[in-house]
């Protein structure tokens, strides 16, 4: 007999609001300092993506002048 753990809802597809779905994984390491800050924010993933995005945006916006 088979036991039964778990969460059914787990088993539904994930769904998102957002414009692009977060599809991929990216992993880094840091400095312990770093990830500590980083922790201590109200939302560490979705900080992370803004900074990320705040950077790459103004690398392009280097290379266009």
């Amino acid at each position: 007999m088979s036991k039964n753990k778990g969460n059914p809802d787990n088993l539904k597809p994930f769904t998102t609001d957002r414009e692009r779905p977060l599809t991929e994984y990216l992993h880094l390491r840091v400095t312990k300092e770093m990830k500590e800050e980083v922790k201590a924010k109200d939302d560490p993933p979705e900080f992370c993506r803004q900074a990320i995005q705040e950077k790459l945006d103004r690398e392009k916006l280097a290379k266009s002048c």
